[in-house]
């Protein structure tokens, strides 16, 4: 058992000399975009660490959705939330500061 240990760690100090690392896969992002609940007012959000209400008067695509479609939310760059049963985009910076980032909606 101990030869079989040093024999990694050998073999684990030889390719970290020649710099010959590999990882494994990253896992699923922790930090992706969740749909905290709906209510007739409005969606919750929790983005990045932080819970934002998205109120239907503001955000009229998701008044009519589906509540499937709501909740069917991801990250396509960072910072950029896609609907894509909605075909609805957003900055996560247009959460931060709505006046910045006026929406026209007919």
């Amino acid at each position: 058992m101990l030869a079989s240990r040093r024999s990694s760690w050998v073999n684990c100090s030889k390719s970290l000399r020649r710099g010959i690392v590999r990882s494994q896969k990253p896992g699923k992002s922790t930090s992706d975009p969740e749909v905290l609940g709906v209510s007739k007012n409005g969606v919750w959000l929790f983005v990045v660490g932080k819970e934002y209400f998205l109120p239907f008067k503001d955000y009229p695509w998701f008044r009519e959705a589906r509540i499937s479609q709501i909740y069917n939310v991801l990250f396509i760059r960072p910072n950029h939330l896609h609907w894509p049963d909605l075909d609805v985009d957003l900055h996560v910076e247009s959460l931060e500061d709505p006046d910045h980032y006026p929406f026209v909606y007919r």
